[in-house]
């Protein structure tokens, strides 16, 4: 609904401040079905048949999705029409007149298809529709719109008896011909729907003899879905193209849920994201009436104590320690890999306080040696436990200035997760979704407050030197917080036009939100004190000696990342769309090229290959399946052996991405005009484990294959840009490339310290924050004369 908010303020002056007011209801008929006039003026402008809106009645109501079924533009206001058949629909059959809704968002789905189709193809229709039941009421704004533009329309409702027709007279006033079929003859004719279309082909055929027309060039048929059915079978016999409406399938309205599923042809699609209209012919009717059906509430009853009065649980605390550990919820893979939302939903407090109550406290806690910050994990994690989360946050605090970030991004299976005593038997500790849980509620709990008066940076004589940090990547912001908490004064310098590093080009949005999360962490450090100097390329804009000589800075800390792609050096690598993962995930991320709004373009093919099985490897592929490609990974090695996150792998096998293990491309093959059309590939053999316990692996001979490509992403890792030590005089360097830097951050030259990818070469966040921390230390020893520095 915000899309189209901004466009609708510039144009259009809401006459009544007072949004979702019941401007009219009226009780249709005996069968509690209602209509209800709603003042919702955003969604009266951009709404259109064939749309649904989900509607929250009061605070705690549940989200009930309801078709348009009018707009009244006059009046800012839509109509709903509804059933009374649960909690929620009953609230909403007791307000009354001048009271308002709770919320109401929307327009949701897409739009008809007939509304869409092209103008010339319109003006060749003859439609005929049919409702059935609460169905009459969806089908009306259609009915309505095909009137307004001249369309010749045939309409048949039907319902059991004359008490439970609504909408007659409305419809009658908008179509050529309306047919009432009840069951029993109480009223209009009797009979079902499929006999008047029947009849309807008959006296047409009588009429034509000799045509070869047919009488409709669509139906559309919205109802109770045995008559969906039976009239699809019909048209399908009659060769008449039907449109559906499985609105009746939908729960949530919006994709989290997956309720809504349904089978159309040999693909499984969900009502609220595909639909709510799908080809009649295609839908497999009978899956979703068994969806339908309310389940067995004694099989799903979650034991409780009634009946148990007295009893006391006494399990005991190894038994206890060893219950299975808490699954955040997650949007569902088919909806995520459309969407570039957060993939997790997080831990809620009650998963969160269980979750940290399977601790055992180890006496010498393995969790928080191999933490690269060393967070005090089980003291936050028994805070956890207790529901002091606002401890919790404080503990983590003190060694952490990203917590919402590494609780999200940081590969703890191979860290404080991976020591976890009780991973050796069972399932470790989740100290990440924990981590992410604490930060998550400090954030949404107290951001007024997020930062302490006590924290709040105090100069004194000794502290107001300045330190420039070049970079706000981790392991940059992480160096400027410690240093700024300790009150010097500290500006980051940003190549880029907005602050976050890879956090915010690099990482997808479904992986970690940048207005979310990294934006809230970057406006701290800004009440901090930091001051946050985009757009300064330093190297270019300013160099180092300036930053000492013309600006003041006492000390520099060097954490510019290592942005520069590797490429395999094979040939054909320098054809159209083979590409890096670093500009497939700047363009999409940073610059926002998914959003058509953005002048970034994306151009992508529809056969996407992504090589490297690391994170960024696991962040290009699941980026390109988001933008409509289907994704192949190539690895050479075993899925074993892949060094991104298991939870990324698996996140995006559930995506639908293809992977190609133990296969190694050997080069790229051109079309005529240059483009990328094919990758020629060897099978791989794993064999012996080499000196650094990694497998070695051979070419399997005679193995020679080749892929159809439109696009290949490469993603095999990233350098640091030489920028920075080629202006800078006395900066040693690696052969590699990467700033030679003591176990301090202390580079060749004195006062510049260096830290992060741009001396490790690229590795994970929460390493990076690491040696952002270690220099923050060694730069306040080095301001204060207590170590010495190298000239």
């Amino acid at each position: 609904m915000c899309i189209f908010a901004s466009d609708i303020i510039q144009n259009y002056t809401i006459k009544n401040s007072k949004m979702y007011t019941i401007l009219r209801k009226k009780l249709l008929n005996s069968n509690q079905i209602y209509l209800m006039e709603i003042q919702a003026p955003w969604i009266a402008r951009s709404g259109k048949p064939g749309q649904f809106v989900i509607v929250i009645p009061i605070s705690k109501g549940e989200r009930v999705p309801l078709t348009i079924c009018d707009i009244n533009l006059e009046q800012d206001s839509i109509s709903i029409v509804y059933q009374v058949v649960g909690e929620s629909t009953r609230r909403l059959s007791e307000m009354k007149e001048g009271e308002s809704l709770y919320t109401i968002v929307g327009p949701l789905g897409r739009a008809s298809e007939l509304i869409t189709a092209p103008e010339e193809e319109q003006k060749q229709m003859r439609l005929l529709f049919v409702a059935g039941g609460v169905g009459i009421a969806p089908v009306y704004p259609q009915v309505k719109w095909a009137h307004e533009q001249g369309i010749p329309t045939d309409v048949v409702i039907g319902a059991r008896n004359r008490d439970l027709l609504f909408f007659e007279e409305e419809m009658r006033s908008v179509c050529d011909n309306l047919y009432v079929m009840t069951d029993d003859g109480s009223y209009g004719e009797k009979g079902l729907v499929t006999n008047k279309i029947e009849q309807l082909y008959a006296d047409y055929e009588q009429q034509h003899p000799n045509s070869a027309d047919r009488p409709y060039s669509h139906c559309v048929a919205i109802g109770p879905i045995p008559m969906m059915k039976f009239v699809s079978l019909l048209t399908k016999r009659l060769e008449l193209q039907t449109i559906v409406s499985m609105n009746c399938m939908m729960v949530d309205g919006t994709g989290m849920c997956g309720a809504c599923r349904v089978t159309v042809g040999d693909k499984v699609k969900f009502t609220c994201v595909d639909g709510p209209e799908f080809d009649g012919h295609l839908v497999d009717f009978d899956e979703a009436a068994r969806r339908l059906r309310r389940p067995d509430e004694r099989k799903y009853r979650i034991a409780t104590a009634q009946g148990t009065a007295g009893h006391r649980c006494n399990l005991a605390p190894a038994v206890e320690q060893a219950l299975t550990r808490q699954r955040p919820q997650e949007q569902d893979p088919a909806v995520r890999a459309t969407n570039f939302e957060e993939v997790s939903y997080g831990f809620t407090a009650e998963q969160a306080v269980a979750e940290a109550r399977r601790c055992l406290h180890c006496k010498r806690p393995m969790c928080v040696t191999q933490c690269p910050v060393s967070i005090q994990i089980p003291d936050f994690i028994a805070a956890v436990a207790q529901g002091d989360f606002a401890l919790a946050s404080d503990i983590i605090a003190r060694d952490s200035a990203l917590p919402a970030v590494c609780g999200r991004v940081c590969p703890q299976e191979n860290q404080c997760e991976g020591s976890c005593i009780l991973g050796k038997k069972g399932e470790p500790i989740a100290i990440g979704a924990l981590e992410r849980f604490v930060a998550d509620w400090k954030r949404e709990k107290s951001k007024a407050d997020s930062i302490k008066d006590s924290e709040l940076p105090h100069p004194d004589n000794s502290q107001s030197k300045k330190v420039a940090i070049i970079g706000s990547g981790p392991s940059g912001l992480t160096c400027a917080g410690d240093l700024a908490k300790q009150g010097y004064g500290v500006t980051i310098f940003e190549a880029l036009h907005h602050a976050g590093g890879v956090l915010v080009y690099g990482i997808p949005e479904f992986r970690l939100p940048k207005q979310k999360v990294v934006e809230p962490e970057i406006e701290n450090l800004r009440r901090l004190g930091v001051d946050i100097k985009t757009n300064v390329i330093v190297g270019k804009s300013v160099t180092i000696d300036d930053l000492f000589d013309r600006y003041g800075f006492s000390a520099v800390y060097i954490a510019s990342g290592a942005g520069l792609p590797k490429f395999m050096g094979i040939p054909g690598e320098t054809l159209v769309g083979v590409i890096s993962a670093n500009e497939l995930l700047t363009r999409t991320n940073l610059m926002h090229g998914y959003d058509e709004s953005y002048d970034t373009p994306i151009y992508l093919g529809s056969k996407v290959v992504v090589i490297g099985g690391g994170n960024v490897a696991m962040d290009a592929a699941r980026t390109a399946k988001r933008l409509g490609s289907d994704v192949t990974v190539v690895y050479r090695r075993e899925q074993a052996d892949m060094p991104a996150r298991r939870e990324e792998v698996y996140h995006a096998m559930e995506e639908g991405i293809n992977f190609a293990f133990l296969t190694n491309p050997t080069e790229f093959l051109g079309d005529e005009q240059g483009n990328v059309c094919a990758m020629r590939c060897v099978r791989m053999a794993m064999g012996d484990v080499d000196e650094k316990g990694r497998r070695k692996f051979s070419v399997i001979e005679g193995s020679e294959f080749t892929m159809e490509v439109d696009n290949v992403v490469v993603a095999l890792g990233t350098s640091p840009n030489p920028l920075v030590k080629s202006t800078t005089p006395g900066l040693d360097t690696e052969p590699w490339g990467g700033l030679k830097a003591d176990a301090n951050g202390q580079t060749s030259r004195k006062g510049v310290f260096a830290g992060g990818d741009a001396v490790s070469g690229a590795a994970t966040v929460i390493l990076a924050m690491g040696a952002g921390r270690v220099a923050a230390r060694a730069i306040d020893c080095y301001l204060k004369g207590e170590t010495d520095n190298k000239e």
